[in-house]
């Protein structure tokens, strides 16, 4: 399956942004998808996943409470609905698809190209 990641963008602190991942392929309603985010100069972090239908998410703790995860599996769509933005969220988010296992972050089999959010104050 190959991923395309969109939506990011220069934003003030406190708004909201929804990143999207379009996926190729006749399988993606079988992948779990995963959001990950790096920032500049630090580990690459796991926001979250969710399964394979959209019926169960899980999430990191930065942020749990602000970032949602949704899909669209008829558009092979998934999406990062992040609100009440930090200039600490500035990354390049990346979207990634695995077979199995969507509250285990490591094991992705397939990763998106990024989008860069930047959060200014």
């Amino acid at each position: 399956v190959q991923l395309q990641a969109s939506g990011g963008g220069l934003v003030q602190a406190g708004a909201s942004l929804r990143l999207s991942c379009a996926a190729s392929g006749r399988t993606f309603s079988t992948y779990a998808m995963g959001w990950f985010r790096q920032a500049p100069g630090k580990e690459r972090e796991f926001i979250g996943a969710i399964n394979w239908s959209g019926s169960s998410t899980y999430y990191g703790d930065s942020v749990k409470g602000r970032f949602a995860i949704s899909r669209d599996n008829a558009k092979k769509t998934v999406y990062l609905q992040m609100n009440s933005l930090k200039p600490e969220d500035t990354a390049v988010y990346y979207c990634a698809a695995k077979t199995i296992g969507y509250r285990v972050p490591t094991g992705y089999d397939y990763w998106g190209q990024g989008t860069l959010v930047t959060v200014s104050s």
